[in-house]
């Protein structure tokens, strides 16, 4: 059944397709915000903490972060490894367990408690973060929790609280974002098991782990009269016949990071080891991330309250030209948009957490949202952060050490997160993705008008569908209460930024509107419109984000917030102006046709006189996969 040969575009967007979840399980506040609407209720007041989850985690809390305190992170950066020490002591504390029930052994914590944790754990060491939260936030955990029956939960939730490491395997060369071209297969044998071939690629914990949930195409459907890739979702045991770890993969950061290449060789599987059901792979880990997301925004968020710590610790100290250099408005900028940005990202965390634990709501784009937003934005913390350091900061934290100066690890955080803005979807695909869902409306309205291949039929129902929506919903976006001056009173000196942000939210649903309207179906292939129009529907979520945590936090004593959110709201709204004034590109077009004469050879002359990065420098073939010297 498998075969190298790469899906078609069709393909990729059936299979796709098949996977998004098509209906909304309950209100989103950026859904609405991307049809122009501005529904504050949503997101404000905004979530506070329950202080009886407060208190069941503190003990846990406490004994990780004595932990934390304790560990070797330039040892584990040095030698590229976590000590099983280590990983015996987090067993024992209940850290590969934290949203696992009570009932079957975890300790049964909400998510804004795991959050918090992986939060602190960043600001210490980013490998460690990611053996924890690969584990629970997109390996076996969590889809179990989501989608396994009560016997496969008492099968395996145990073990996992105790600290059986999994991990989720779905990468492989050619299936990234394209799940068409996925060639690991499992065939249905006569005795009801499955045999599993095939290879995964970029495994988080793959190397280390008792247990993987493994994607796998399964025999074709056939829906509608045309044949329907599909892809199951098999719980394996590392040990089984046939798991081989053929190699672990080494990287910039993140140095002891336990990542491989895995191959299935005639693996057998139970029918019973499938989660939730034959062809649902692919829709379950997609609704896996939307929760799994959740961890990297907050896990960025900690490591930038980290970097500002060290930051303006060195601004306050460091004396040149009669004064510290925080007095200097170049390094001032930094420190004070670092601190503002902080506190947003923290604010988009906590609000998307908290609508996440509230339930009935839909999540799946504040979470992509999250995602992108905040590890772009962490990056930009962590590039200041070595600047206003300086030599210091790029010099290693051991060297440091060695010559007698604070081993602040700006270097080592500089390599550790730039993986952020590629892990669980890159911020290109959370573009996509979050482009596609917010003409999701529109699409489902009027694109049968638009589309070659729609019926007449097919044609005429749409028509009916744009005569009774458009009509009533486009005039309504050019009248609201960001219009009324004196509106939005209760955020007080933020009340303007709340004006701002819903007048904007309407301007975005017209503009989204205008650009179907102008371009057609050609819409699809103008990605960087819809990446222009992603960017305000992300700012101005974090805008209110950031307003609601403010006055929060101002009525619980911290009014301090309300200037962190001022500053950030001012740059944001500078940026969502600038993104709407050039929202069709005005070089767009001259940029592609260049790409695409770069991508033909055209501009090779440009590329004389290097020593090409593309030869192997010994004139050799590159050396075949060894085994990890720590294979399970």
């Amino acid at each position: 059944m498998a075969t190298q040969q790469l899906a078609s575009e069709q393909e990729a967007r059936d299979v796709a397709e098949a996977a998004r979840e098509s209906e909304w399980s309950g209100p989103s506040f950026v859904r609405d915000l991307f049809l122009g609407r501005f529904r504050l209720e949503l997101v404000d007041p905004y979530p506070t903490e329950d202080p009886a989850e407060i208190a069941r985690a503190e003990p846990f809390m406490r004994k990780l972060e004595e932990f934390l305190q304790r560990v070797d992170s330039e040892m584990i950066d040095r030698t590229g490894e976590i000590p099983e020490e280590y990983v015996q002591e987090l067993r024992d504390m209940g850290a590969f367990g934290i949203k696992i029930p009570t009932e079957y052994g975890g300790l049964g914590l909400s998510y804004s408690s795991y959050v918090k944790a992986m939060a602190m754990v960043t600001s210490k060491d980013g490998s460690i973060t990611a053996l924890l939260s690969a584990h629970q936030s997109i390996g076996l955990p969590q889809p179990l929790k989501l989608f396994g029956s009560e016997e496969q939960k008492r099968k395996y939730f145990p073990r996992l609280a105790k600290g059986a490491i999994s991990a989720f395997a779905l990468t492989e060369v050619d299936a990234g974002s394209d799940p068409a071209n996925m060639h690991t297969h499992a065939e249905p044998l006569d005795d009801g098991t499955w045999l599993l071939n095939g290879e995964k690629l970029w495994c988080t914990n793959g190397t280390r782990a008792e247990l993987l949930l493994v994607m796998a195409r399964t025999p074709d459907a056939v829906v509608h009269g045309k044949q329907r890739k599909q892809i199951t979702a098999f719980i394996v045991e590392a040990n089984w016949p046939g798991v081989e770890i053929v190699h672990r993969c080494r990287f910039m950061g993140l140095k002891a990071i336990e990542n491989g290449v895995i191959r299935f060789n005639n693996v057998r599987v139970p029918r019973e080891n499938i989660l939730w059901g034959e062809g649902k792979g692919l829709k379950l880990a997609l609704i896996t991330l939307n929760t799994g997301r959740l961890t990297l925004p907050a896990s960025v968020a900690g490591g930038g309250k980290a970097l500002l710590q060290a930051s303006r610790t060195w601004a306050a100290e460091r004396v040149q030209w009669g004064a510290p250099i925080g007095k200097h408005e170049a390094v001032a900028q930094k420190v004070a948009m670092m601190a503002a940005n902080t506190y947003a990202m923290e604010a988009i965390s906590g609000l998307t957490v908290g609508l996440a634990e509230r339930g009935n709501y839909d999540i799946r784009l504040e979470a992509a949202i999250a995602k992108m937003y905040n590890t772009e934005h962490g990056w930009h913390i962590v590039d200041d952060a070595l600047q206003i350091r300086g030599g210091r900061g790029y010099e290693t934290s051991a060297s440091l050490r060695a010559r007698g100066e604070r081993p602040i690890p700006i270097e080592r955080a500089m390599r550790d997160s730039r993986i952020n803005l590629i892990f669980e979807g890159s911020s290109e695909i959370m573009r996509l993705f979050i482009a596609r869902e917010a003409v999701d409306h529109h699409f489902k309205t009027a694109f049968a008008l638009v589309d070659k291949h729609a019926s007449k039929s097919e044609k005429a129902a749409a028509l009916g569908r744009v005569m009774r929506f458009y009509p009533s919903w486009y005039p309504a976006r050019w009248v609201g209460r960001g219009q009324v001056p004196g509106s939005f009173a209760q955020f007080g000196k933020l009340a303007g930024h709340v004006r701002f942000a819903e007048r904007h939210a309407r301007k975005l649903g017209r503009a989204i509107f205008h650009a179907m309207v102008r371009l057609g179906p050609k819409l699809e292939r103008r990605q960087l419109v819809l990446f222009r129009a992603v960017d305000i529907g992300a700012e101005l979520f974090a805008m209110t984000a950031a307003c609601a945590r403010a006055r929060s936090d101002a009525a619980h004593g911290q009014k301090e917030a309300i200037a962190l959110a001022d500053l950030f709201c001012r740059a944001a709204r500078v940026r969502v102006d600038r993104l709407f004034d050039d929202f069709y590109g005005s070089y767009d077009r001259e940029m592609y046709r260049v790409a695409q004469q770069v991508l033909r050879g055209e501009h090779a002359w440009l590329e004389t006189g290097i020593i090409s990065m593309l030869e192997d420098p010994e004139g050799a073939d590159a050396p075949a996969r060894q085994p990890a010297t720590n294979a399970v």
